[in-house]
């Protein structure tokens, strides 16, 4: 369970160990990105220029600690069933899920391979900031108590958008956790990297 939001490699070696969403590329595949780019924009990435995970290379799988939240509990009480958007949480064929939007950003979505269940990012929590841990929307306590915390493979069916969280973000900066998030993903941007790109250290 988060506090609430008061609210990836191509060729990693090890999956399970990557830190997702930031795609690394070498001098020449970049180049034959560029080469390439038309051909590839529509199979590949998202209007937000973010990599697809169910375009040209497939469903990117990826093993993530999960913990489960509800709005129930008494730090979400204020929130209501509203997410960080402002929207509904969501808990039918697509439920909602929260993470540090500078690992997975706002709208990625993944399919949980041990229950078959599709999520989207749409949530924050100031405790998942600076982790890999997604966190689960569900429906009540008992449920909340079931999941508890497991480690899981996910398949990355979609990637989200930096520029969007950053945006939704730029408000919020006056908490400590969303400031730092904010600082994590504008290395991210689009006008920072090309298809983001991170260079490495």
């Amino acid at each position: 369970m988060a506090q609430r939001h008061d609210a990836a490699s191509f060729f990693s070696e090890d999956l399970s160990t990557r830190s997702a969403p930031v795609i690394r590329c070498p001098f020449m595949l970049r180049s034959l990105f560029t080469i390439l780019g038309l051909a590839l924009l529509p199979v590949g990435f998202s209007g937000c220029g973010t990599f697809t995970g169910s375009g040209l290379f497939g469903p990117e799988e990826i093993k993530v600690r999960t913990t489960a939240y509800t709005h129930t509990e008494a730090d979400h009480l204020k929130y209501g069933r509203k997410n960080a958007l402002g929207t509904p949480l969501r808990h039918g064929k697509i439920k909602s899920a929260a993470s540090d939007w500078s690992k997975y950003p706002v709208g990625t979505k993944f399919r949980i391979k041990e229950t078959g269940e599709v999520f989207e990012i749409d949530d924050y929590g100031s405790a998942l900031v600076g982790t890999d841990t997604i966190d689960l929307y569900k429906t009540s306590k008992h449920q909340m108590r079931h999941w508890g915390v497991r480690e899981v493979e996910i398949e990355v069916l979609e990637w989200g958008c930096f520029d969007e969280s950053h945006t939704i973000l730029e408000p919020r900066i006056h908490h400590r956790h969303v400031k730092k998030m904010f600082e994590a993903l504008t290395p991210k941007l689009s006008n920072n990297s090309f298809f983001r790109i991170q260079s490495e250290s």
